[in-house]
């Protein structure tokens, strides 16, 4: 569905994608943390994505059968019966002008939307089925434009720059069978008319994306009798 271009605006919150502050202009930008890596393995609080992130609302707390894991080609993030995997992560989000930005803030940014999802998908699953989602490519909404000089590194958000990510997943019984499967191809064009429910949040447009997949293809499970 085509709507007007609304003005452009700028998430003011720690940019996830660039370690950056997004700003509008004449305010200061906020700095952000860091978090510590290990070698072949990034273990990380919720609280630290969402400072490192860019101070991502409602930060998720770290549960026990929760684990991030990290290699140079994948990144994995557990929890219970839901695993998500992110293929060449670092690669993600480098269309529409982006500037560089360090893996660790790259990595900090798709860490916290795998955590995402992976705890909205496991609040979904009826007992005992397992879910697994591969996902190879994420664009984040909005872009950046060179012609605005000094505040070229800042995300402009307009419905010109959608949200775009694409996924496999795999729905397992208790027994490991197939109980369905697919490929998908997410992107909302009217992403800017949705109701926000992450408001502040910079990764708000993708959560809100991946929600709608999840409703789509993962009906909630039926309350326990």
């Amino acid at each position: 569905m085509s709507i007007p271009a609304p003005p452009p605006h700028t998430v003011p919150c720690a940019d996830a994608a660039t370690g950056r502050a997004l700003r509008t202009p004449g305010r200061s930008a906020s700095a952000h943390r860091r978090t510590r890596r290990l070698p072949g393995l990034l273990l990380v609080t919720s609280l630290s994505l969402g400072l490192l992130a860019g101070c991502v609302q409602e930060p998720l707390s770290r549960k026990p059968d929760r684990a991030i894991a990290t290699d140079a080609a994948t990144l994995t993030v557990t929890e219970g019966p839901v695993r998500v995997q992110f293929e060449q992560p670092l690669r993600f989000d480098r269309e529409r002008n982006a500037p560089a930005e360090t893996d660790r803030a790259r990595l900090a940014w798709v860490t916290a939307l795998g955590e995402h999802l992976a705890q909205r998908a496991a609040a979904r699953l009826p007992v005992g089925q397992r879910l697994e989602v591969r996902i190879t490519e994420v664009q984040r909404a909005g872009g950046f434009e060179p012609w605005r000089g000094p505040q070229a590194d800042v995300r402009i958000v307009r419905d010109i720059y959608p949200p775009r990510i694409a996924l496999a997943f795999k729905r397992l019984a208790a027994d490991g069978q197939t109980l369905q499967a697919g490929h998908r191809e997410l992107r909302d064009n009217a992403f800017l008319a949705r109701a926000d429910g992450y408001p502040s949040d910079p990764l708000r447009h993708e959560k809100t994306l991946l929600d709608t997949w999840l409703r789509q293809d993962l009906p909630e499970a039926p309350p326990a009798r």
